[in-house]
């Protein structure tokens, strides 16, 4: 899926399946049948894909709390993505991971992390096992602007451009860390603290999917070649909630204006224009039917048997002592 997303089709099929994916997920939320909320990528769809279209399908990535998008556009089943938020054996970790964790080796999706900042290093781990074991592979990992002053972040910069690991680390910068501007919490700049190690960075249109396919596939290339890692800031803007918890707190953070502004650049229709509107409509018949299918089949699992709760806990197989917990 990643290798055939570079054309404008492939990039608006993308941004298209992570907007319907996220928009019934949301109700899904709502309706008790996704458990504990989720954190919508809704107006990030452009970061996803372009960064996922300049990647071969044997390159990995890591992701954040913030993943489905990352997840859907590196080419993970929709539909085992659905049942996995809903909690169902069918989905992608047979449910256990939920919204935060999802993981699709096949896909190359390492998996997502909730702790911030913590799926950097694991793709700098990945990218230099690749290059130790003679691969060309690449790993690209996703952090937000409220991941820049985190220790291991900043650790994993050191190492990265001290031995030329193969990564492409992609900061989503939509201007919030949760709630807390990121005037009001990055001194300096993004940029600089690539800089200062010595990785080249770059700026970069987060809601323009071509600009963003553009600028990953340099920084991929670089990858590959074996010259080391580069930083993308994708300035982006987030139009829901930082979680669904929002929806009936309703914290005001940030005003109706202003998020009306961040609307105004919408990465579906930006991409959209880019395209026929008769391929346009079919494309976005497909994914309304495609999503349909993948709430319909995560609806249709079954949940967790209680009794398995403590399986999956160690690579061997083996339970825990009894009274160990």
């Amino acid at each position: 899926m990643a290798e055939a997303a570079a054309d404008a089709v492939g990039l608006y099929r993308t941004v298209a399946l992570i907007r319907e994916f996220e928009r019934r997920a949301v109700e899904l939320v709502r309706a008790g049948v996704i458990p504990g909320g989720i954190h919508p990528c809704t107006g990030q769809e452009a970061v996803a894909a372009g960064t996922c279209a300049a990647l071969r399908s044997d390159d990995v990535i890591t992701s954040t709390h913030r993943g489905h998008g990352h997840v859907l556009a590196k080419g993970a089943d929709p539909a085992r993505m659905m049942a996995e938020l809903a909690g169902r054996t069918t989905g992608l970790n047979r449910g256990r991971g939920g919204s935060m964790h999802a993981a699709d080796f096949g896909a190359g999706v390492l998996g997502a992390d909730a702790i911030v900042g913590a799926a950097v290093p694991i793709a700098a781990g990945a990218a230099w096992a690749l290059r130790r074991a003679g691969s060309d592979r690449v790993a690209l990992t996703y952090f937000g602007d409220g991941a820049v002053s985190q220790g291991v972040v900043l650790e994993t910069f050191n190492l990265a451009a001290l031995w030329r690991v193969p990564v492409v680390l992609v900061c989503e910068n939509n201007g919030f860390a949760t709630s807390m501007r990121t005037a009001d919490a990055v001194a300096g700049s993004i940029l600089g603290r690539a800089e200062a190690f010595g990785i080249p960075a770059a700026s970069v249109d987060g809601m323009d999917p071509q600009a963003v396919f553009a600028a990953t596939a340099e920084a991929v290339a670089r990858a590959r070649s074996g010259a080391g890692p580069s930083l993308l800031e994708c300035v982006t803007y987030r139009f829901d909630a930082h979680h669904t918890w929002e929806h009936t707190a309703r914290p005001r953070y940030r005003t109706d204006e202003e998020v009306a502004a961040g609307r105004s650049r919408d990465p579906l229709e930006i991409q959209g224009a880019r395209i026929a509107a008769a391929t346009r409509a079919a494309v976005d018949a497909r994914t309304a039917a495609l999503v349909e299918e993948a709430v319909r089949f995560a609806l249709a699992g079954p949940r967790p048997d209680p009794e398995t709760a403590l399986d999956h806990l160690y690579a061997t197989g083996t339970r825990p002592r009894a009274g160990a917990l």
